[in-house]
C-alpha cells in the first residue's frame, strides 16, 4: 500500500527511510492532466504508459522578499531556483552558519540541475512582446547557482552541473576537489529536480526507460525501468580539520570521490559495467 508521505524536511525524509514508506504516487493533476497523456500502449504517440512519480507539494509557494527578490522577478524564476534557495538556507541553519559571515569568502556552490520545464511553460516563442527583464536569469542554470552566490556575497566557484542521473554526485565530487585544492574553504554541494511539464515523461516512455508499475526493481530480474521524482538536497562540505577546529556538527565524512565516463558502450544511454567497476 502506498503511503504518499512526501518529506518536507530532512527529519521527515529520514523517518520515511526508516519506516520504508513509499512516496510514489500518480502525477499531480494541478500541473498537467494525467489522463490526457496516459495510454498503456507503450508506443502510443504523444502518450506516457507510466503516470507514476515522486512529487512534492506546494511548488508554487515561495517568499521572495526573504531573499531580496521582487514579486515581479519571482514570477519568471524557475521553481527549481526557488527550492534550491530555501534548502540552501536550511542547510546553513542546520550547520550553524550565519549567512552574513560568508560575505567575500571563497565559498563554492555546486548544483546538480538538469530540467528546463519552467522555461518551456512560460516560453515566449511567437510572443516576444511578453518577454520581461527576468526571463533569462530566472531560467538559466548558471543563474540558479549564481543567485545563491550573489545573495550570500561569496566569491568561490559557482557551477551548475548537468551529467544526467549523476549530476548531484558529480557536484559533490567537484566540491570536494575545490576544498582539497584550497580553492574553497566551504562548499555547497546540492541537487534539485522538479517535474513541471509532461514532455520529458513522454520522451522517456518512447525510449521505454520508465517503469510501468512505478517501482525501481534495482538488481532484480523484474527490473523494467526507473521512476522519476523531484526534490532538493543541499549539503555543506568543509575540510575535516577545519570542521573539528570550529567544533562543527559533522554528519558524515567523504573519504574519496571519482568520476569517469562509460566511453564506447552498446549505446549512448547504455551503462558500461567495466567502466563503472573502474571508477569504483
Amino acid at each position: 500500500m502506498r503511503s504518499f508521505a512526501a518529506a518536507e524536511n530532512i527529519v521527515e525524509f529520514w523517518d520515511n527511510l526508516e519506516a520504508g514508506r513509499d512516496c510514489v504516487t500518480v502525477g499531480p493533476r494541478g500541473r498537467w492532466n494525467v489522463d490526457d497523456f496516459f495510454d498503456p500502449d507503450q508506443d502510443a504517440p504523444g502518450k506516457t504508459y507510466s503516470h507514476w512519480g515522486g512529487f512534492i507539494d506546494d511548488v508554487d509557494l515561495f517568499e521572495p522578499a526573504f531573499f531580496g527578490i521582487s514579486a515581479r522577478e519571482c514570477h519568471s524564476m524557475d521553481p527549481q531556483q526557488r527550492l534550491f534557495l530555501e534548502c540552501a538556507w536550511e542547510a546553513m541553519e542546520d550547520a550553524g552558519v550565519v549567512p552574513g559571515t560568508l560575505k567575500e569568502q571563497p565559498v563554492g556552490v555546486f548544483l546538480g540541475i538538469q530540467n528546463y520545464d519552467y522555461y518551456r511553460l512560460i516560453g515566449i516563442a511567437g510572443h516576444a512582446d511578453e518577454m520581461d527583464a527576468y526571463f533569462g536569469t530566472g531560467n538559466s542554470h548558471s543563474c540558479a547557482v549564481g543567485r545563491l552566490s550573489f545573495i550570500l556575497g561569496v566569491k568561490g566557484p559557482s557551477v551548475p552541473v548537468d551529467t544526467a542521473c549523476s549530476s548531484s554526485l558529480v557536484a559533490v565530487h567537484l566540491a570536494v576537489q575545490s576544498l582539497r585544492s584550497g580553492e574553497s574553504n566551504l562548499a555547497f554541494a546540492a541537487g534539485v529536480n522538479m517535474m513541471l511539464a509532461p514532455e520529458i515523461n513522454v520522451n522517456l516512455c518512447k525510449a521505454h526507460m520508465l517503469s510501468p508499475d512505478g517501482r525501481c526493481h534495482t538488481y532484480s530480474a523484474d527490473a523494467n525501468g526507473y521512476v522519476r521524482a523531484e526534490g532538493c538536497g543541499v549539503t555543506l562540505l568543509k575540510p575535516l580539520n577545519a570542521a573539528l577546529k570550529d567544533n562543527d556538527r559533522i554528519h558524515a565524512q567523504v573519504i574519496g570521490s571519482a568520476v569517469n565516463h562509460d566511453g564506447a558502450s552498446s549505446g549512448l544511454t547504455v551503462p558500461s559495467g567495466p567502466a563503472q567497476t573502474q571508477v569504483i
